[in-house]
């Protein structure tokens, strides 16, 4: 019963002893939390893992986190049977191994052997202190920390990540790619033992330096491995007659603008989606290309490539060359804000397509307009009159332009961009109108080609992703496949203004749908083309922002953009845009775009839209009741009873009778109404153009200019009498234009024709000093 009595007291004292143990270690758990923050250098890899750049810590380490996956067996096995046979089996400590150490120790009177596993080893590596058994004693007590808090495999991890290999390196990863540019899962058995041998003694086995003792070293490792029959006799002798010639190195410093973009966000490890043999092709045409241009003082260009089929951003330059210092090299060309010139009309005429408002061969006017005060012009300063949808696409002509955004609506633009991140244009949404067709608001390269990307979509927008790790890409329909499609066919003619004069490779080149693009001042050229494999976005400028008088999208951005697609993409236009389901073909008046009527001779086959697209006839040709002489023309409320005849007469708009006019365009008039009707003087008063009603104007003190008068009349008009506040100015003949100097203040102005119809408008009149 005492033996009994004695074993309850003996286990009742353990057990009290185990839960001190267990109170005590929590508190201190509790008050001395393990220091495991630890900060890794930014590592940013291609798509396929292989290192691009890499920025040191904040204390100016090369300290590169290792991943799991990237320890292979062969690593795994070597440092642990190297550094702790135990590792996976013991509590964070080595009981018998301490023992052992501690006699060993104790004999020789000095300390000749140590017990530190790995775990223990991370532990003073996270908290670097002078060894003592005091503070060997901490290193146990974190030891046991880090077991419960880890797993083994990710103990391991952070003994990989802290190995000091002298001066500012620190982990197999960064040693590894310093010193033999390969990454840790690539390394032989010679380079895994030579890098475990040094960081015992860090600092006089320095490689490059100390190679041959460095040898002597790893060699009698590997031996002791062979007797331990670790590895295989091949293995071994393999990894002793295998030279080590390694030297420190530099980290690779490809993708610098993108790198310094993504490394803001904080992460150790930054897997890009970039193909790093798409890469280096496009940063060497981009870097020859500027310099064969040069001499034309165009000093830089930048470029995006997306891969269609995935939505990833596969290349990325931001400049010629980033060492650059005579043109910022360093700027960021893909990211800055720039004008887009006429980049933004194919997104805008495939609204329109939508909203019913046009087809391909709709014919538009490309004539003088003002809107209040805004009087747009042609990139030639010349103007075509009758022209087609897809004409004024393919000729990026800007009247029609901001007539069709007029029609479609700015906030409808504006929201379309906004939904496509246009960060600019949503800063600016509100202060933005007509101009922003003309390049008359912010946007980048990165944001352009992505819009562009769209088009490759049926329509849908999907967000370029950067990054291996980012989620499922947003998706926005921005127009129907129908509309995409109609956009597709004609921006990829060939027979187009913009096609590069000096471009000789066409027949190697896939095809392509391309749109060029040229801002005010010539400061920045853009071509942005894609097909089914990818979008490629070019721009081409200063970025001190000095224009360039023959810089221009079509002669100086599209030749890198084709030399670009002509190199990653060679001979592939195998498979093009389908026709998609909601788009149909018809046919039109070739003279109007609308359904024939029955007096419509010409006729063409053109895309719409079912239930979409406008289904109003062609009123071109009308029939017009004249005298027999053919010399006066009746309405039906001065139609006589004898005396006059149908004819057939082509419409012609008072802008387009005032163009053909001006260019000496013959057409066949209809004759002047008849004088007796009363209708003539309640309908068809003459309209000012310009100045624009209740619009201000500032005119220089210093030096003064007039204003224009500019009016439109009917085809029955032959003079024009102009009043300035009431008192009379001049008479002129109709389609003339004329100017004034006016005096400050209200200024009324009149505008009277021959049949006296009148039109009123008010101005306001500010002289200043300018």
């Amino acid at each position: 019963m005492k033996t009994k009595a004695k074993l309850v007291s003996f286990l009742k004292k353990l057990l009290f002893t185990a839960a001190g143990c267990v109170l005590l270690f929590g508190l201190l758990n509790f008050f001395f939390p393990l220091p495991d923050k630890i900060e890794y250098a930014t590592i940013v890899t291609d798509n396929r893992g292989e290192l691009l750049h890499a920025y040191l810590t904040p204390d100016q380490k090369w300290r590169m986190k290792t991943e799991l996956e990237e320890i292979s067996p062969l690593l795994r096995k070597t440092i642990i049977e190297k550094e702790d046979r135990y590792f996976y089996s013991h509590p964070g400590f080595n009981p018998f191994a301490i023992a052992k150490a501690f006699a060993r120790n104790l004999f020789r009177m000095k300390r000749v052997s140590g017990a530190s596993t790995i775990t223990m080893q991370v532990a003073r590596a996270l908290e670097p202190k002078k060894r003592n058994y005091l503070n060997k004693l901490a290193e146990v007590f974190r030891a046991v920390q880090l077991e419960l808090h880890y797993s083994k495999d990710e103990i391991l991890t952070l003994y990989m990540n802290l190995l000091p290999y002298g001066s500012n390196i620190e982990g197999v990863k960064a040693a590894s790619w310093l010193y033999f540019k390969k990454s840790p899962d690539h390394l032989s058995l010679a380079e895994i033992t030579a890098l475990s041998v040094i960081p015992n003694r860090p600092s006089s086995l320095v490689i490059g330096k100390h190679n041959e003792l460095i040898v002597r070293e790893r060699n009698r490792w590997l031996r002791k491995f062979a007797a331990d029959q670790l590895f295989t006799q091949k293995e071994i002798q393999d990894a002793l007659q295998e030279p080590l010639i390694a030297t420190r190195g530099a980290v690779p410093q490809l993708l610098p603008h993108l790198s310094y973009k993504l490394k803001k966000r904080g992460q150790p490890v930054i897997r890009t989606t970039i193909n790093l043999n798409t890469q280096l092709t496009i940063e060497k045409l981009v870097g020859d290309y500027v310099r064969s241009i040069r001499y034309q003082g165009i000093k830089n260009a930048a470029a995006v490539v997306i891969n269609n089929k995935t939505g990833q951003v596969v290349g990325y330059v931001g400049s010629a060359d980033f060492r650059d210092t005579t043109d910022g090299g360093q700027v960021n060309g893909a990211a800055a804000i720039r004008q887009p010139g006429s980049t933004l009309k194919p997104l805008l005429y495939g609204l329109c397509i939508d909203e019913g408002l046009m087809t391909p061969k709709m014919v538009l006017t490309d004539l003088p307009v003002v809107y209040d005060g805004y009087a747009p012009e042609n990139y030639d300063r010349k103007f075509s009159g009758y022209v087609t949808m897809e004409y004024a696409l393919e000729h990026s002509l800007n009247i029609p332009a901001v007539k069709s955004l007029r029609q479609l609506g700015v906030e409808k633009m504006v929201a379309r961009l906004a939904s496509c991140n246009f960060e600019q244009v949503k800063k600016d949404g509100s202060k933005l109108g007509l101009s922003m067709i003309l390049g008359g608001c912010g946007a980048s390269l990165e944001e352009l080609t992505g819009l562009y990307a769209l088009f490759a979509h049926n329509g849908t927008y999907i967000q370029p992703a950067y990054l291996l790790s980012e989620p499922a890409h947003r998706k926005v329909q921005v127009m129907s496949p129908a509309a995409a499609y109609m956009i597709n066919e004609t921006l990829s003619k060939l027979n187009r203004p913009d096609f590069p004069l000096n471009w000789q490779s066409t027949e190697h080149m896939p095809k392509i749908a391309w749109k060029t693009g040229t801002s005010y001042g010539k400061r920045d050229a853009w071509s942005i083309g894609y097909n089914n494999n990818f979008t490629v976005g070019i721009w081409v400028g200063n970025f001190s922002g000095a224009g360039v008088a023959e810089l221009s999208g079509a002669g100086t951005a599209t030749p890198l953009l084709f030399k670009i697609f002509n190199t990653i993409d060679y001979d592939s236009d195998l498979e093009w845009f389908q026709q998609p389901a909601g788009c149909s073909i018809r046919t039109v008046c070739s003279e109007t775009g609308l359904l024939p009527s029955e007096h419509c001779t010409r006729l063409q086959t053109d895309y719409f839209i079912p239930l979409v697209s406008s289904s109003k006839p062609c009123s071109r040709e009308q029939e017009i009741l004249v005298s027999e002489d053919e010399k006066i023309s009746y309405c039906r409320n001065c139609q006589p009873e004898r005396g006059y005849k149908k004819k057939l007469y082509t419409i012609v708009s008072p802008e387009m009778q005032t163009y053909f006019a001006e260019n000496r365009i013959p057409y066949q008039k209809i004759p002047p109404h008849d004088p007796g009707c009363d209708k003539i003087f309640k309908e068809g008063a003459p309209t000012i153009l310009f100045p624009s009603k209740d619009a201000e104007y500032l005119i220089s003190k210093k030096d003064p200019e007039p204003l224009q008068l500019v009016c439109q009349a009917g085809s029955d008009v032959s003079k024009i009498y102009w009043y300035i506040n009431n008192r009379f100015y001049k008479a002129t003949p109709a389609g003339t234009k004329q100017f004034f100097m006016p005096e400050e203040g209200p200024v009324k102005i009149s505008c009277t024709d021959d049949k006296g119809r009148n039109k009123d408008i008010w101005i306001r009149v500010r002289w200043v000093d300018l």
